[in-house]
């Protein structure tokens, strides 16, 4: 369990606070590049990290995003208009280009020379794979752009998605890591298994269902293994040929993951940021690193079956949520599923947005040995989040090339080391100049 003042440390992400300084300290995406679909078009207002912004791509399609406020009487920026290179306040007619810069003030003297004192908040953003990315740390610690290897391909090999959820960041990432809870919370029942293991993931001699008899995946194994990009939380079964199944999911700090989606198949990153304390913004991205995703791939993005959320297109609000009891069918909880509720994401979103509340109380928890790789992940932050009150930056924003990553899924001999099974399922190009013997 973690003490309440730790709890506090990681939770709390304002400008001022301690976490809220580390997580401005990595690239972060802040929107999908459709919402902004064109130059001079519509500015959108984000909300990252407790700080109100705008959003706007200027003409010559580059992106800026600026604080909110409006440098002169504060009003909002948000309902001005994208026109020429800079958005122009709508109250005095202020215009702001996308480095802050003030470019125009129409009421001022012709040869006035004050707009070149007055500067609006700008942060520096960066548009790849499908999301646009934000950097709000200090200009000189700016890191480079990590290598994400969907970033790197052709925009047919992958689909990116976008969510939020109504609780604290922690609570999401936390999930994303407990590999424990898949053959419970996303399984379907039948009448004779025991265990479940989804579809998507399935080694090509697994039965078609996916539905395993007792005892082959009834207890796991857990290790953790330390990376250049943070740690690899590794879940290992009991084959009966006498190998290991291993399902491996990284943690790339600050608040990714790899989710494992199959032998030899589609990779799928997650990330949740947060908007303020008791709310996140969440980003899902599928991809194949050697050809354009097929139709059965894009249906697991677009139906809302897997791990990618049906939302209001307009507000990015899960269609099932709190308000409507995430529109848990009960017959068919009692029927054929676990849970009565559509989809991956569908089931997460209850059972972590309803933890004890938007931030849960983990210094009442009782953990057990299935969380190893939630211990791991939140050591890890605190490890970090306490060098950088000591002035120790954090060594991950320097390794952009370790975060070319990919989730494993492999059954191999039980002698073979699950370190050697990771490093065996990156692609060439990843570099990682350490990983440590899992433990």
């Amino acid at each position: 369990m973690l003490s309440e003042s730790d709890n506090d440390l990681l939770t709390r992400t304002g400008s001022e606070t301690p976490m809220g300084q580390l997580f401005r300290r990595f690239w972060l995406p802040a929107m999908l590049s459709s919402e902004l679909p064109k130059p001079d078009g519509p500015p959108v207002a984000p909300r990252l990290l407790g700080e109100r912004l705008v959003a706007f791509r200027a003409t010559s399609g580059h992106v800026g995003i600026l604080e909110a406020r409006c440098p002169h009487r504060h009003a909002n920026l948000f309902w001005g208009r994208n026109e020429e290179e800079g958005i122009r306040c709508v109250y005095h007619g202020w215009k702001f280009a996308a480095d802050g810069r003030c470019v125009d003030q129409p009421g001022e003297p012709e040869n006035s020379r004050f707009k070149d004192s007055v500067r609006a908040k700008a942060y520096d953003t960066h548009e790849a794979g499908g999301l646009i990315w934000i950097y709000m740390g200090p200009e000189e610690l700016k890191p480079e752009f990590p290598s994400f290897e969907w970033t790197l391909l052709p925009d047919d090999h992958f689909l990116a998605t976008k969510r939020f959820q109504a609780c604290n960041y922690l609570q999401n990432l936390e999930g994303e890591i407990d590999t424990a809870h898949v053959n419970f919370l996303h399984r379907n029942l039948g009448s004779e298994e025991d265990e479940f293991v989804p579809k998507e993931i399935l080694p090509p001699r697994f039965d078609e269902a996916g539905l395993l008899p007792p005892p082959f995946l009834a207890r796991k194994q857990f290790d953790l293994a330390e990376t250049d990009f943070g740690l690899v939380a590794m879940a290992r079964s009991e084959f009966p040929d006498g190998e290991y199944y291993w399902r491996m999911t990284p943690f790339l700090v600050p608040s990714f993951t790899l989710i494992p989606s199959g032998y030899d198949a589609f990779n799928t990153w997650t990330a949740i940021v947060p908007v303020d304390d008791t709310y996140s913004v969440g980003f899902t991205v599928t991809w194949h690193h050697a050809r354009p995703l097929n139709e059965a791939e894009r249906l697991t993005v677009t139906s809302g079956a897997g791990v990618h959320a049906l939302v209001d297109p307009e507000t990015f609000i899960p269609i099932a949520n709190m308000s409507n009891n995430y529109l848990i069918d009960r017959e068919l909880q009692a029927t054929s599923s676990f849970t009565g509720i559509y989809g991956i994401r569908g089931e997460d979103l209850p059972v972590q947005e309803d933890q004890d509340g938007p931030i849960a109380r983990r210094h009442e928890e009782h953990l057990g040995v299935t969380d190893r790789g939630i211990i791991g992940m939140r050591r890890l932050l605190l490890t970090l989040v306490k060098d950088l009150q000591r002035g120790i930056e954090p060594p991950h924003a320097s390794r952009p090339k370790a975060y070319r990553a990919r989730s494993v899924v492999v059954t191999a001999p039980k002698d073979v080391s699950p370190v050697d099974l990771f490093v065996a399922g990156q692609p060439e190009t990843f570099v990682a100049s350490s990983i440590s013997q899992s433990y």
